[in-house]
C-alpha cells in the first residue's frame, strides 16, 4: 500500500539559464507554446519527473525545449513565491550553464521557438523570471571573474 501524506504538496519545476560569455552576454530564451503565459518569452524549463533530481530535469527540460545539450550548471537558487504559477503552487529550482557563443536553437516540445538575446535588450519574461534573471547577472558575472 502507498503512503499517503494528509498535507498539500507543491510541483517542483527547474529551470536553466544559459548565458554566453560574449563581449556582449546573451542568454538563452524560448517562447512559450502554450498557456500559461502562451507567446511570451521565458527560460527553458519545466517539471520534474519522479526518477531526476532538478539539476537532471534542468539539464533535460533544455535539450528537450531547445536542442541544446550542456554537461555542467551551477545552481543559483529556489525560487517559492506563493504566486508565482498560475497553475498552482510551484517551487522551482534554477540553474545556470555558461557557454562560450550562443549555438543553433530551434525552439521544440512546447517551446515555439528558441532565441537568444542581449541581456541589456530582454523581452517581457514569464513567471518571475526577471527576477531570477537578476540573480543569474550576479552569479554570471562571479564565476566569469573567477574562471578568468
Amino acid at each position: 500500500m502507498a503512503y499517503t501524506y494528509k498535507y498539500p504538496r507543491p510541483a517542483v519545476t527547474a529551470d536553466c539559464i544559459v548565458i554566453t560569455k560574449d563581449a556582449e552576454p546573451k542568454v538563452l530564451l524560448i517562447q512559450r507554446g502554450i498557456d500559461p503565459f502562451k507567446g511570451c518569452w521565458a527560460f527553458p524549463g519545466g517539471f520534474m519527473n519522479m526518477d531526476e533530481t532538478t539539476e537532471q530535469c534542468a539539464i533535460r527540460e533544455l535539450e528537450e525545449e531547445t536542442g541544446l545539450k550542456v554537461a555542467t550548471t551551477d545552481q543559483l537558487g529556489a525560487y517559492s513565491k506563493v504566486d508565482r504559477d498560475p497553475r498552482g503552487r510551484t517551487v522551482t529550482v534554477a540553474y545556470l550553464a555558461i557557454i562560450d557563443e550562443p549555438i543553433a536553437v530551434t525552439g521544440q516540445d512546447d517551446a515555439s521557438k528558441a532565441e537568444w538575446w542581449p541581456l541589456s535588450d530582454l523581452p517581457h519574461l514569464a513567471f518571475d523570471h526577471y527576477d531570477i534573471l537578476q540573480d543569474a547577472k550576479c552569479m554570471f558575472e562571479t564565476i566569469t571573474k573567477n574562471r578568468s
